[in-house]
């Protein structure tokens, strides 16, 4: 069974690269250009989640949201990377309990690669 990505990024370039980079990897994408909450997230139940830290149209931050996903204890163990054009992108990844982040913009095989260090 293919391992589950969900990518939430506001930019719908960026959710349609990662879309065919990951599903060329073999990886089962979705995609979400709003913010989500926990309780979507479990419906998703996915294997890592990629998630921007700016979401033009949504009351939280990604690192928000990266916050309710670690504070919840089903949730807790899925991979959750920060990525973003903001500075301190690595400091918001290390408050909010994020397992990486990714500077944007970002290197395809640099992503790749820590996709593949949570999940193989």
């Amino acid at each position: 069974m293919a391992k589950r990505i969900l990518v939430i990024d506001d930019d719908q370039d960026i959710l349609n690269i990662l879309d065919i980079i990951f599903g060329e990897e073999g990886y089962e994408v979705t995609l979400k250009n709003t913010g989500t909450t926990a309780d979507q997230v479990k419906l998703i139940s996915p294997d890592l989640i990629l998630l921007d830290v700016r979401i033009n149209g949504f009351s939280k931050t990604g690192d928000e949201i990266c916050a309710e996903i670690k504070q919840e204890l089903e949730l807790s163990a899925i991979p959750v990377l920060l990525f973003s054009a903001e500075a301190d992108v690595r400091q918001r990844a290390g408050l909010c309990g994020a397992n990486g982040y990714l500077n944007k913009p970002f290197d395809i095989n640099k992503l790749l690669e820590k996709v593949k260090h949570f999940i193989p």
